[in-house]
């Protein structure tokens, strides 16, 4: 009877059936066999896998005694419901109030939770005690510490560990994968993925994953190609998800499309994650209506598909159409996040509402409880800028409590520029400039900002500055899709083979503006010359 009971249980566990679960916990109680033995075990991970906390803690805790499977099976359940916190903080009492030692499950329970929180001290301190105890070798723990090191960003530790693992499943090549490909360590990815002596979805999908992480996403494209030529099932949409995030990033419209007809194809269209980013390449590559479309179709929508809908409307200047989405959403009863809050007061700033930016800001804090980050400061100081509350601004940027990052003040500065307000800006700029930037893209907003007020000594010592620094920037480029070929245009450069027909046709467009009375904004020109010459 107890194996029977074992089996079904497990079975629910994996399918995650409560309901089924339930009705055999009744059935065991009524048997006798809820006190005893490794069935109650069983129940608290098949609660916990079936997300169900609190009947599995009181489970436990009803348990007249406790082995260290009660509390692997009882942590991994705050695992599962995403308490990491609250697995370190229980796990002590393992020790106080059982008297019991950990084994190997414990350990790599621990470990996960502290991945989870990149808590970097305390996995160290966990490794430690793994080494002191009687299970060194284990190579499920160590498979965990890579995973755990890989995230935390120490690669060096991760690959340590990773190389004294004797028989390396492939969770550990997987971990170690991800880990080289999200920190930009793209060769090393790569290579060890070649090394696999079993290459599965979850392999291809750990490297192609980082690689967009890291903003590799050409690379991540190419890889994906590679891996639908060797004949990868796709068992799992993660990776579709993934490839459509690289379409995004890269604005390749054409190719996300391609994407979206293949997600089809697996019948993946209904995958809520997979839908999100569909939206989300969609808002980015400037097609709001498949956009909407896409997440019209998605059946449970979740707080991601309405904040990827909403930052998509803001984006395309929008607002009254972000802020009614917003609306709905409330009303559906889900609650915003940081993100949503981003995209709204963005919307806000990209059309001037200020005073319903100041609301939502607010809002945000009171009706959410939810802790502004620099992004939204960031956000509603661009909003005040926008709209030439630049005293405000300021204001904001000394009492917020983040320290002021260099973007922040360029964002105020360019403010006072665009409003004209060049006593305030060269106050900026002096201050921004005793920080030393490291952008270069700020050393031309420091130089255009000192050439407006007429300060040529400033702009002089700003020149130098780059000069010494080795700043080079980045030219401006525009392109246009021609079929299935693409036209990038290079500021300063006139390299296309069609160079005199364009010049040509610009040429007759500035005669035609200056018949119709056109005259050209000298303040533009932020250099040195006559008026004649500007």
């Amino acid at each position: 009877m107890t194996s029977n009971f074992l089996h079904q249980l497990r079975a629910c566990a994996k399918s995650k059936n409560h309901f089924m679960g339930k009705k055999l916990h009744a059935q065991i109680i009524k048997a006798g066999l809820d006190q005893w033995g490794i069935l109650p075990n069983n129940l608290i991970d098949m609660y916990g896998k079936c997300g169900l906390l609190q009947e599995a803690l009181h489970l436990f805790e009803e348990l007249p005694q406790r082995d260290p499977v009660s509390w692997a099976s009882i942590l991994t359940a705050y695992n599962q419901a995403n308490l990491p916190h609250q697995t370190l903080s229980i796990f002590p009492n393992m020790f106080a109030i059982d008297g019991l030692q950990s084994d190997n499950f414990i350990f790599a329970t621990l470990v996960k939770a502290c991945s989870s929180l990149a808590a970097v001290n305390l996995g160290k301190q966990v490794h430690a005690q793994f080494i002191l105890s009687s299970f060194p070798d284990d190579d499920v723990v160590k498979s965990s510490l890579v995973d755990f090191y890989a995230k935390c960003r120490l690669l060096g530790d991760a690959r340590q560990v990773f190389d004294s693992i004797f028989w390396k499943n492939s969770v550990c090549w997987t971990a170690m994968t991800y880990g080289y490909a999200r920190n930009g360590r793209n060769l090393e990815a790569i290579e060890l993925l070649r090394m696999m002596p079993v290459k599965d979805l979850f392999s291809w999908t750990a490297l192609i994953s980082g690689l967009v992480q890291s903003g590799d996403d050409i690379h991540a494209l190419r890889l994906f190609i590679e891996m639908r030529k060797e004949g990868i099932e796709i068992r799992d949409p993660f990776v579709l998800s993934s490839i459509v995030g690289a379409s995004a990033n890269l604005a390749a419209l054409d190719l996300g499309k391609q994407i979206h007809c293949l997600i089809v194809a697996f019948g993946y269209e209904s995958s809520v994650f997979v839908s999100n980013a569909l939206v989300d390449m969609y808002a980015k590559c400037s097609d709001i209506l498949a956009a909407r479309d896409v997440f019209n179709k998605i059946d449970k929508r979740d707080v991601v598909s309405w904040t990827s809908i909403i930052v998509g409307a803001a984006q395309h200047g929008q607002a009254e159409e972000a802020l009614s989405l917003f609306d709905e959403m409330v009303l559906t009863g889900l609650k915003p996040n940081k993100v949503t809050f981003v995209g709204l007061i963005y919307a806000c700033s990209h059309v001037g509402l200020i005073d319903k930016g100041r609301y939502l800001f607010d809002s945000m804090i009171k009706d959410y409880g939810i802790k502004p980050s620099l992004q939204h400061y960031t956000c509603l100081l661009d909003l005040l800028s926008r709209s030439g509350h630049l005293d405000e601004a300021e204001n904001l940027i000394k009492t917020m409590p983040f320290e002021p990052d260099e973007p922040t003040w360029a964002a105020l500065l360019s403010a006072c520029k665009q409003h004209g307000n060049s006593q305030m800006g060269v106050r900026i700029a002096n201050n921004l400039l005793s920080l030393k930037p490291q952008d270069p893209s700020i050393y031309i907003l420091l130089s255009n900002t000192y050439a407006g007020a007429g300060m040529w000594h400033m702009v002089s010592k700003v020149r130098k500055q780059m000069a010494v620094m080795d700043f080079k920037k980045e030219p401006g480029y525009s392109w246009v899709e021609l079929g299935k070929e693409g036209q990038v245009f290079y500021a300063g450069e006139a390299s296309n083979k069609n160079r005199d027909e364009i010049l040509g046709l610009l040429k007759h467009l500035d005669m035609e503006m200056r018949k119709r009375g056109y005259i050209p904004d000298t303040s533009l020109v932020l250099q040195d010359l006559e008026h004649l010459e500007k």
